[in-house]
This record gives C-alpha cells, sequence and structure tokens, in this order.
C-alpha cells in the first residue's frame, strides 16, 4: 500500500551556482558514492540536481508517516547500482522509517535542459498497513 508521494523539480543552474558559491554544500547535501558519481558526469550539476529532488521527494512521500521528522540529507542516497535509480535510506533515518512501516521508496528521476525532478513513492510492508 502507498503511504506517500513526494515530488519535487531543481532549476539546474541555480544548483550550479550555489554549489560554485558555496563548496561544503555538497558534502553537507551528498554523500560520497553519489559526488562521486556526479562529479563524473559530463554535467555534474544536473546530477546533483536530480539527487537533491530526490532527496526533497523522499521527504515530501514520507512526511506523513514521520510527522515533525527531519531527516538527515546524507541519510537518503540515490543509488545507481542496479542499473535504474534507487533510494537507500541509512542510520536514524532508516531506523525512522522502518519503524513507521516504511518498506521502500520507490524514485523517477529526470531531467532537462534546464530543470531536475523526482517523483519518489512511499510504500508500507503489509503487516503495518498504514
Amino acid at each position: 500500500m502507498i503511504i506517500g508521494v513526494g515530488i519535487d523539480i531543481v532549476d539546474i543552474e541555480r544548483m550550479e551556482r550555489a554549489l560554485a558559491r558555496r563548496p561544503r554544500l555538497v558534502g553537507r547535501l551528498f554523500t560520497g558514492r553519489e559526488i562521486a558519481y556526479c562529479t563524473g558526469r559530463s554535467c555534474p550539476a544536473a546530477s546533483f540536481a536530480a539527487r537533491f529532488a530526490a532527496k526533497e521527494a523522499v521527504r515530501k512521500a514520507c512526511s506523513r508517516a514521520l510527522t515533525g521528522v527531519v531527516m538527515e540529507w546524507r541519510e537518503i542516497e540515490v543509488s545507481l547500482e542496479s542499473g535504474r535509480p534507487e533510494i537507500r535510506l541509512a542510520g536514524q533515518t532508516a531506523a525512522l522509517a522502518a519503524g513507521a512501516g516504511i518498506a521502500g521508496l520507490e524514485v523517477s528521476l529526470s531531467h532537462s535542459r534546464d530543470h531536475a525532478c523526482a517523483v519518489v513513492v512511499a510504500v508500507c510492508d503489509a503487516k503495518s498497513g498504514q
């Protein structure tokens, strides 16, 4: 059963300017694996923007189940290890999500020349029935 849906869109040029203006922002928002992936792309800003949109969408999709909880940026990771984007939660964020019955997060990413967007669907486990 679906617990929540989140969507977010990020202006790629704005992300590029923010990262150039505040270089430490990359390390505060993204995991080492995300940074390695994005910096290896032809347009790193587009990849960073898509990942940031996904993180925002995760927060929105989980907001009903995790009312009042602030999910840490680096505890939400976008991975492409299976060939398609996947969301991986870590640390306190993973524990809180599991405790709330969130069994999975399905994600779709896209970007154009100007914008990156993400949609996330939070799915509960069959036992919690939330």
